[in-house]
């Protein structure tokens, strides 16, 4: 199967109190990216146990889609601003080859 798109899992945890703020800012990055190139879905969901993590979802057509979109001058300094409410550094995500099913295409 060559013909994989590029998928995502990361998770960010916000600092007490700030995990509101910080899913706002995260779906107005979904907003953002929703017209990049190559983007096909960005979910961003809370923890349904830990009121402090955030899980974001994303599928991409391929890796350098994804990487390009880190580079628009928008995205960086929607990053600058998520990142004071962060509880630690954001951790490298998980990333997947993703094969299909709803919501990939």
């Amino acid at each position: 199967m060559t013909d994989t798109k590029y998928g995502l899992i990361a998770s960010l945890r916000a600092k007490e109190g700030k995990a509101e703020e910080l899913g706002k800012i995260l779906l107005r990055a979904s907003e953002m990216v929703s017209k990049a190139k190559g983007c096909i879905s960005y979910v961003v969901s809370l923890d349904a146990e830990d009121n402090s993590l955030l899980w974001i979802t994303e599928v991409w057509e391929t890796k350098a889609d994804h990487d390009a979109s880190l580079k628009n001058p928008d995205v960086r300094a929607l990053i600058g601003t998520a990142m004071p409410l962060l509880d630690g550094p954001p951790q490298k995500g998980k990333e997947l080859k993703v094969l299909g099913g709803l919501g990939s295409d």
